[in-house]
């Protein structure tokens, strides 16, 4: 199948297991994100603490995957640092072998030193896995995170994990700056 092909398979399976695909406006994007970054919180009072650390915080509210063979991800979200936001970004990954399912999860990545930021604003289009090492963890084993027990430069958090296709990589994910 040439990649022409599998682009287009994948944007379709993606559009059509999601409403949310669909491009938001900046007041979309910043209210979903305070919402997730609020049960965050509400999940440990260490987690608010570990967030005050971090040089920058990536959100993505709501990252759409998808597959039948072939499958994809995509979602958008903010990047603040000392509590503004400061850009927009996308993440999008495409993948091939045995899969089926679909599933939608919010993710945030905090960037625990000003280099890791700096490298990954400084990038065009950041691949996880390739231009930094990240920790990943479930919110169901999260608990009681601190710079104490976690000691990696970026740290991934999984929020509201639904849906059939479980899979907490983030290897080959890019990530890309977008106007808003």
């Amino acid at each position: 199948m040439r990649l022409k092909h599998l682009f287009f398979v994948v944007s379709l399976l993606v559009a059509i297991c999601s409403n949310s695909v669909q491009a938001a406006s900046k007041e979309e994007i910043d209210a979903d994100v305070r919402d997730v970054l609020k049960d965050f919180y509400y999940l440990s009072a260490g987690n608010k603490e570990l967030a005050g650390k971090a040089a920058g915080i990536l959100v993505f509210p709501s990252v759409v995957k998808a597959g039948f063979m072939v499958g994809g991800q995509y979602g958008e979200g903010s990047l603040q640092v000392d509590g503004q936001v400061v850009d927009y970004y996308s993440t999008f990954s495409a993948s091939i072998g045995l899969q089926l399912g679909a599933q939608e999860r919010a993710e945030i990545i905090l960037f625990m030193d000003k280099a890791a930021l700096d490298k990954f604003r400084s990038s065009d289009g950041w691949n996880a896995g390739v231009d930094g090492s990240i920790a990943v963890i479930d919110t169901g084993t999260g608990k009681g995170l601190s710079t104490e027990t976690i000691k990696d430069p970026i740290i991934a958090i999984i929020l509201r994990n639904r849906g059939l296709m479980a899979n907490l990589s983030f290897e080959g994910a890019k990530f890309s700056k977008i106007n808003r």
